[in-house]
């Protein structure tokens, strides 16, 4: 098992996946190299299961990383 002082991204953090970075996202746990992430602004909707490569602290990363493309 992991240490937390090991992981990128904390429960609670606020969170973007790469391909939908307009969407905020609540990390809810980590388990096995996998964030379980809720919507932030939609609690109901299903949660998203996503690897830390897919993720981003923030969504200008995104829009950053593909004008470089």
């Amino acid at each position: 098992m992991t240490n937390d002082l090991d992981l990128k991204f904390k429960v609670g953090d606020i969170v973007y996946a790469k391909v939908n970075p307009e969407v905020r996202l609540l990390v809810r746990k980590h388990y096995a190299n996998i964030y379980y992430c809720r919507y932030a602004d939609l609690p109901m909707k299903k949660e998203l299961a996503l690897f830390e490569r897919k993720i981003v602290v923030n969504e200008k990363q995104v829009v950053n990383n593909k004008s470089k493309l």
